[in-house]
């Protein structure tokens, strides 16, 4: 375990300020979220995270304090004595930290004052009509009070002062002007203008040297978070991004190449055993088996036992998040396998959120009679299991007893029909879902032109979930973090991709995944992790490569991996659990603590 580190030492506080502290918005909600316990366990109670209060269920994550006697809470009843509306309290998280939370709304009325004074002094001129900027704007200015307040009461500690991403960063330079007594440290996770260029240019890293910073601002409407951005980036003690890939972009559309690189962890379940690895994946396969059973099986069925599971995740992106590689590559992957004559059945499923009005209602009726199946199988199996036991022990001589004899006319007939009105010739849809523009989806009009729809004869089997999955998920009712245990294989091959939770999500639950050197994760693997390939961790090449190319690398990846027997898939998945330490926080913060003694220095 990590010791607390000598930066601790003589009363020196941390706070980190996030957008998302308290507030489940997007990926960095994960990446504060998970590494508090290691930030306690290091800072203990000088540590102390501060965000909105604004998320509809924040109760359910925050649980007030009365206790104001230590800084953190000294500085929230000087703002409440002040007349401001603060929240103090504890995150309901693992390590349960200290977190101050405010709400922007109080000060709306004083945005037009707030505007012109940064306008004034930082030449950000702001508009009027957009309701993200004008929240952050308001909380911004809430810290900075808060901050300033702090530094006060302690004039002879020092306090590091953490700010990760635009959303929390625009009171950075107004601190530096006012010559607060705070150490800045600002994270930027992904530029704003690299995550609206690559989404648009196909060749964003050749262009990434040429373009003009202000003109694509404008051309995307985003100029005045664009400009916190960058200042945040040249008025912060230290500049930190999350990979060397990122870092280029910054130097490029910020003007300014971090000190720090932060690399993203989670906290990872070791187990004791090896075999626990795969009984838990055992048992959430199951859970996996049964949405497939009532999926395709009223169509046909295929075995289970010979099944393997492939999956992508993450923001509906289709260039940025590889999803138009990974169809290319599985359209690759189905040839592949009929030309083989293979018997196994890959089943690929895309989980994203898209808007929709329902769940398609065959989907919905489908696993509903397969739900009455099962009850119907299970009372077949009492009323024969009793009978079975007490003819057999009252039985004279060896014969065993005819088994459909112990079932009644009633649940024979029952079973007979559930069956038949289950059965259907129709195809298995490829979307789970009733899209609300099913005509401009990319995935859908891919998969129609390639005419990957789920026939009897692809050994390639495709379900698109345009929804999270959750124990509310009435097609799956499990945990995200389940499902990825019952898979196989996570494909990620990103085109741009910061940093990329989605692979280090399926390493922490030992699934081999497949990134590409093009995301922060990918290109962290190929510095970090020797052998990388077999550890079950492949790095896609995309950085020198075609789509086409790339695409046709990743489908030998994937033919390579459906060849694997299953001794060969359990030792893989061992390695993956054996080299999943390497991205526990208890190691990866110690990359935080390099970068909160440079800005003590």
């Amino acid at each position: 375990m990590a010791k607390k580190p000598s930066l601790t030492s003589g009363g020196t506080l941390l706070t980190e300020i996030a957008w998302e502290v308290c507030n489940q918005v997007g990926g960095i909600y994960t990446v504060i979220r998970t590494k508090v316990p290691s930030m306690v366990e290091r800072w203990s109670e000088n540590y102390c995270l501060i965000g909105p209060y604004i998320h509809p269920d924040v109760t359910a994550e925050f649980e007030p304090v009365e206790n104001y006697t230590d800084p953190f809470g000294k500085a929230v009843k000087e703002m409440r004595n002040q007349g401001f509306d603060m929240h103090y309290g504890r995150w309901l998280v693992t390590g349960r930290p200290r977190v101050v939370l405010v709400d922007p709304a109080q000060v709306y009325d004083q945005l037009d004052e707030i505007k012109y004074s940064i306008w004034k002094n930082h030449q950000i001129e702001i508009p009027g009509n957009d309701e993200l900027v004008n929240q952050v704007l308001a909380f911004g200015h809430l810290v900075k009070i808060y901050l300033s307040i702090l530094a006060k009461k302690r004039t002879k500690h020092a306090i590091i002062t953490h700010f990760h991403e635009w959303m929390a960063a625009t009171p950075i330079p107004s601190l530096r002007k006012e010559k607060v007594n705070v150490r800045i440290v600002f994270t930027t996770h992904a530029t704003m203008l690299g995550r609206y260029l690559a989404g648009n240019d196909p060749k964003f890293y050749a262009h990434l040297p040429f373009f003009n910073w202000e003109d694509e601002a404008r051309k995307f409407y985003i100029s005045p978070q664009v400009k916190f951005e960058r200042a945040a980036a040249h008025s912060s003690h230290v500049f930190t991004t999350v990979s060397d890939v990122t870092a280029r972009e910054c130097k490029h559309l910020l003007g300014k190449t971090p000190h720090v690189i932060l690399p993203n962890g989670l906290n990872i379940e070791r187990f004791d055993i090896q075999h626990e690895v795969q009984n838990v994946h055992h048992e959430y396969k199951q859970e996996i088996n049964q949405f497939v059973m009532g999926h395709f099986f009223q169509s046909y069925s295929f075995d289970l036992e010979n099944t393997l599971y492939f999956f992508t995740s993450g923001r509906y992106e289709y260039r940025n998040k590889g999803f138009d590689l990974t169809l290319e590559a599985l359209k690759k992957l189905n040839l592949k396998m009929k030309r083989a004559k293979m018997d196994t059945t890959v089943v690929a499923f895309f989980i994203t959120k898209r808007p929709y009005y329902s769940i398609d209602p065959k989907t919905m009726h489908s696993r509903g009679v397969l739900d009455e199946v099962r009850q119907t199988c299970d009372a077949i199996i009492k009323q024969v299991s009793d009978k079975l036991f007490k003819t057999t022990a009252a039985s004279a001589d060896y014969r065993l007893p005819v088994l459909n004899e112990f079932v009644s006319d009633y649940w024979k007939l029952r079973l007979r029909r559930t069956i038949q009105s289950w059965k259907s010739d129709e195809t298995p849809p490829v979307c789970t879902h009733i899209l609300k523009d099913e005509g401009g989806d990319d995935i859908l009009n891919y998969l129609r032109s390639v005419n990957l729809m789920n026939s009897e004869s692809d050994r390639v089997k495709i379900v698109y979930h345009p929804d999270f999955i959750s124990p509310t998920n009435p097609l799956f009712g499990i945990e995200y973090w389940q499902f990825v245990r019952g898979c196989h294989l996570g494909i990620f091959p990103s085109y741009y991709e910061p940093w990329g939770y989605t692979p280090l999500e399926c390493i922490a639950r030992a699934i081999p995944a497949v990134t590409s050197d093009l995301s922060g994760f990918g290109d962290y693997v190929l510095k970090e992790i020797p052998d990388d390939e077999n550890t079950g961790i492949y790095v896609l090449e995309r950085g020198k490569k075609k789509d086409e190319e790339a695409a046709t690398n990743l489908a030998e990846l994937l033919f390579s991996f459906v060849k694997l027997n299953k001794r060969e898939r359990v030792n893989l998945r061992n390695q993956v659990e054996r080299c999943s330490e390497n991205f526990d926080w208890q190691f990866l913060t110690d990359y935080y603590d390099k970068a909160y003694q440079k800005a003590l220095k």
